[in-house]
Order: structure tokens, then sequence, then C-alpha cells
């Protein structure tokens, strides 16, 4: 019988934050090391199982030597690396970030911690006056399934990386556009229903800011009924097929009212397919 080779053991790289030594494996980025160490740093279009892609810039850093200031997300930690992530000129590119993103788009549904951060680095949008060139996109309802608000996105590339090679391989959305003309787009700009969407429902699941949004909870929010505070999230695996996807069920008042997948699980990854996001109306009946 052949033995099952094992993987040779990753090599330790040793470097400085914050005047704290740091012990990483090689090929772990700046952010990896600064969360071993629990110094707190600010993301938007980072996420664990996506490809970073280092368009917001909301987690920079400064490393001696170089000349500029370094997404964190992204950036490997090198041996010897000298790595400062609270002085002045990264708190004021921070602040900076966030109060540009904020002064064009409606961020009013960021997470709380988004929102920790904006306060902690006294980011004021509305400095910027109510002159400040905004995100103008017309709202989309084109389904049952989900609502696309544009006027909230922030082009972190989330979506976009979902549904290519880090996801679902569909294809469907881009970034078309430039400045203020960029936006996501299907091909042509097709609708929806006729574009190379398979409403896997990946692009909402990791949607930072609610551009994207299940048509169950946009109509709880616009009827005032929307409260997680009441909402009990039950863990089970997808019943549609052998695959043994986890699901975890969003329910309010009985109802379920949306479904999510843990983005630590070995086989999705937080990923779905239509059926495992969208297929559950038929518990109640609809």
């Amino acid at each position: 019988m052949n033995a099952t080779p094992v993987a040779a053991p990753r090599r330790q790289v040793t470097a400085t934050i914050d005047g704290q030594t740091v012990r990483v494996s090689e090929g772990a980025t700046i952010l990896d090391a600064c969360r071993s160490k629990g110094i707190d740093t600010p993301t938007l279009c980072y996420l664990e199982n996506l490809t970073p892609v280092n368009v917001c810039r909301v987690c920079v850093v400064e490393v001696e030597g170089s000349r500029t200031l370094v997404p964190a997300c992204s950036r490997p930690l090198e041996a010897d690396m000298v790595v400062n992530t609270d002085t002045e000129r990264v708190r004021h590119s921070r602040k900076l970030v966030f109060e540009l993103l904020g002064s064009s788009t409606d961020l009013s549904l960021v997470s709380e911690d988004t929102k920790a951060w904006m306060d902690t680095y006294g980011a004021r949008p509305d400095r910027f006056g109510a002159t400040a060139e905004k995100v103008d996109e017309p709202f989309r309802q084109q389904d049952d399934l989900y609502v696309r608000d544009y006027d909230k996105c922030i082009l972190c590339y989330r979506c976009v990386e979902a549904c290519g090679t880090d996801a679902q391989n569909t294809f469907a959305i881009a970034v078309s556009g430039r400045g203020f003309e960029a936006r996501i787009s299907t091909e042509w700009d097709a609708v929806l229903p006729d574009s190379a969407c398979v409403y896997c429902g990946n692009c909402v699941g990791v949607c930072p800011t609610g551009a994207l949004m299940f048509t169950s909870e946009y109509e709880r929010r616009e009827a005032g009924t929307w409260n997680p505070a009441e909402q009990t999230i039950t863990e089970t695996i997808c019943s549609y097929c052998g695959v043994g996807c986890a699901v975890n069920l969003h329910v309010q008042e009985g109802e379920i009212v949306k479904v999510t997948s843990p983005l630590d699980n070995d086989i999705t990854n937080g990923h779905l397919c239509v059926k495992g996001r969208f297929g559950w109306t038929f518990v109640h009946n609809k």
C-alpha cells in the first residue's frame, strides 16, 4: 500500500507589528498576523472565503521602507518586516476612505463593526456637504428572490469574485464604467432573467452594505417588521441533494426569513446553489 504523502511543514516568518514580535506561517498576510495578535484592523472588501482584491483600502498599514501605505489583507508578511497599524498617516487615510465612501453611497446598513470603525477614526462624511457627488442608480427588483439597491454599493468586488472563480464560475456580473459611472453590471446591462445569472445568491451572501438583499428581508424592512434581535439561527443540512451543504436558517416569528451558510464550512465555504439559498419557501407551503 502506498503511503499518503505528507506536506512539508511551512516555514515560519518573524516580523514586528506595532512593536510586538509576531511569528506566522510563510504566506500569511499582514492582516492574518494582526488578527493573531488581536490588533483591530478594519476591512470592507475583504472576506475570508474570497480572493483579496485591494479596492476599499481601509485596511492599509505603514511598512518601514515602503513609499506608500500597503493593504494588510493581501500583502504577505515578510521576514523582519516592521509594520505600524496606528500611525497618524494610517489613521488619516482610513478616516478619509470612510468619509469618501459615506459621502457618495448609503452606508446605513453596514455592519456594526464598520459603524464602530467609522466612529473610531472620526469619519464625518457630511463634511463634504449636500452637493457631494452621489451614486445614483435605479432600484432594481426583477424577480422574487433578491433586490439590487446600488445606491448602497461601494464597488467592493465581493459579488464579482463570488460570481467568478472564487465560487460560482458563472461570470454573470462585472464592474462596468469608470469614476462615478462605474457600477456592477450584467453583460450589455441585460436584466437578470436574461443574463447568465443562475440565481445562486452567493453575491447576496457576501455583500457588506445591503446593496444586494433577499426580497424577504427587503419587504420586512419596508414594512418595519425586520428584527434581527428576535431571530434565531439554526444550522442544519440542505435537504435537496447529497452534497451535504451546511445552511443557517434565520427564523423570525416561526418563519424562515433568509438562509446563509457558514464561511468556515469545509463543503460550502459560505456558498450555496439556488436551491440551498432560496428553495426554503416550501417549508411554509408557498
